[in-house]
This record gives structure tokens, sequence and C-alpha cells, in this order.
């Protein structure tokens, strides 16, 4: 018996390992939060998996480089994806999920991002270099308190509800 072919299914499966934040802004008596636009992939997101709204609205997130830490690569990834700075609070919680690449390989992937509550520390809004056009459409305010209603994964949607229980149990921040 020759091993020339691995089943699809028996194949190795891609590990990915992303980290992401919630950047919190008071602006006008309340909470908000850095939100992108990604930039749509022709082909069209799954519905179960994606809010049906006229925006596909996301957390700032993005892969780990070699040699970094998860919290410095959320802090490099908002920086990147909204042109804003912030510092570190905590960290909120880590999801886990599948999905198929759309590009090159199609593979299968194992993603875990770890996301991260930050505070805003400087810049302005979707203040991004050209590059980062490619990846990202737009990124905005948004209140935290929509977050939980606005945001287009459900994953990213209970990160936004662990910031806020983390804000009413932590008012000093």
């Amino acid at each position: 018996m020759t091993n020339s072919h691995i089943p699809d299914t028996l194949a190795p499966m891609v590990r990915e390992v992303s980290a992401g934040g919630v950047v919190l802004r008071r602006m006008a008596g309340c909470w908000h939060i850095a939100v992108i636009e990604p930039r749509r992939d022709p082909v069209t997101p799954s519905p179960r998996k994606v809010k049906l709204s006229s925006a596909l609205l996301a957390l700032p997130k993005g892969l780990v480089d070699p040699g970094e830490k998860s919290d410095q690569a959320a802090l490099r990834e908002v920086r990147e994806e909204t042109g804003i700075t912030a510092n570190l609070i905590t960290k909120l919680t880590d999801t886990k999920y599948f999905y198929v690449r759309s590009w090159g390989d199609k593979q299968r992937v194992f993603k875990i991002v770890s996301f991260y509550l930050l505070k805003y520390d400087s810049g302005k809004i979707d203040d991004i270099s050209p590059d980062m056009r490619i990846e990202v459409q737009r990124a905005s305010w948004l209140p935290l308190e929509e977050a939980a209603d606005k945001l287009s994964y459900k994953s990213e949607r209970d990160v936004a509800r662990k910031a806020l229980e983390y804000l009413v149990s932590h008012p000093e921040v």
C-alpha cells in the first residue's frame, strides 16, 4: 500500500494565529470602538457566518509575525488597519474557527485569534497607508453599545459583548 495520495480529510491542517483589538475611545459621552470595513473577496461569504448588512464590519486583526507576541501584533494591526495607536488594557478572549481559503491553495485552516481590549492613544481613524487600502476599505468609530448588533461576525459580536462587560465591571477605565 502506498501513500502517494493522502485524502483531503487526512491532510495536515494549516494553523493560523492572529491577534486583534477592541479599541475604546470615549466620545460624546459614550464609548466607541474602532471597526474596519474590509475589502470584500470576489466570493460572497456564507450568510450563516456573516450578519447581513450593507457593509461588512469587523474588528481590526491580522497574523502574528514570527517572533512577535500576540499583544504586540494586536497593537500593530490596529495601527496598520485603522491609523490609530492604542494602549493595552487586558486580554479579552481567544476565538477559534475553521475556514477554507478562497485564494491560492484552497486549504482548510484552523484559526485562533487573540483579542485584546485597548484604549485609544492617538491618531486619526482611517488615516491608513495606500498599501493597506488593498485590505481595508474604511475604518471608523462605532458606538460600543451598537457593536453587538452591527459587527458582521458572530465571534466578534461576542468579543464586543465581553468588552462591554469588562467596562461595567471596571468603571475606572
